[in-house]
């Protein structure tokens, strides 16, 4: 009953903020739909706490630096996003060009100043696109929300981080801010069914975006993976246990590892 209620008054604010940004989307500026889309994922924090009974602990604000940087977050949850978007300001994300193709969505990505991935133009117009857009993004401060993992990851498990977050803060010379969770202990990947508790997000120490690629992605990992590690034996009152890294799954599917995939994976 909860999580089926949860799923209705998320279709019902996701339609009625969409509807309420369409009027701004043909007059100049960028303020009125980043607000109503800010207050959108305040109204989703809202949504976990009082239907879903997840509550939100926000850790680590202190580590934002000022300026143009990069989120690098642990991606457990469809609802994660939710948790970390109104805590920073000006914040963007990338995306492929494909929702483009629904007029409202493909606005209001233009006016949250999200960076469009040039997905039909081959592998030169794709880097071409994430040049510009993050060009566009460090010249304007905004900040940029990217999951190095590229993929939602179970509980107790981590795909490799992908070395793209490096070229992206070498392309902006700004640092980047690691972001570890648990709230997939309440809100696993896409699942339906929602756990009431404290789902916690934490800011870690900003990494310098000019360290060397190999030691950059084993910071991040260790920094990530560590901390998520912790923040998931806190939720369960367990000692911590350090995740066990798994193959990417097939494109399109959620990662649901069974025993022959740790053992093929282990092999490779």
């Amino acid at each position: 009953m909860r999580a089926a209620l949860f799923t209705f008054v998320y279709y019902l604010l996701s339609a009625l903020y969409v509807l309420t940004s369409v009027p701004f989307l043909i007059l100049p500026g960028h303020t009125p739909v980043r607000m109503i889309i800010r207050s959108y994922t305040r109204a989703m924090n809202l949504n976990l706490r009082l239907v879903a009974g997840i509550c939100k602990d926000v850790r680590g604000r202190d580590k934002l630096p000022e300026g143009a940087f990069i989120v690098a977050s642990k991606h457990q949850s469809w609802g994660d996003g939710y948790l970390v978007y109104p805590e920073v300001d000006k914040l963007t994300f990338v995306t492929g060009d494909h929702l483009e193709k629904f007029p409202l969505v493909g606005g209001i990505l233009r006016k949250l100043g999200a960076i469009v991935i040039d997905t039909c133009g081959g592998g030169e117009r794709k880097a071409a696109s994430l040049r510009e857009g993050m060009e566009r993004a460090r010249q304007d401060g905004r900040r940029i929300l990217i999951y190095p993992e590229g993929h939602l990851a179970p509980v107790d498990y981590h795909f490799r981080y992908k070395p793209g977050v490096w070229h992206m803060a070498q392309a902006m010379q700004a640092p980047v801010v690691p972001v570890a969770t648990n709230i997939g202990l309440y809100w696993q990947q896409q699942e339906k069914e929602k756990r009431p508790g404290t789902a916690i997000i934490e800011f870690l120490d900003p990494i310098p975006w000019d360290l060397p690629k190999e030691e950059f992605m084993e910071r991040l990992t260790e920094v990530v993976e560590q901390r998520t590690a912790e923040l998931v034996a806190e939720g369960r009152g367990t000692p911590v246990k350090r995740a066990t890294l798994i193959p990417d799954p097939p494109k399109g599917m959620e990662a649901s590892p069974t025993m022959s995939d740790l053992a093929a994976f282990k092999k490779a």
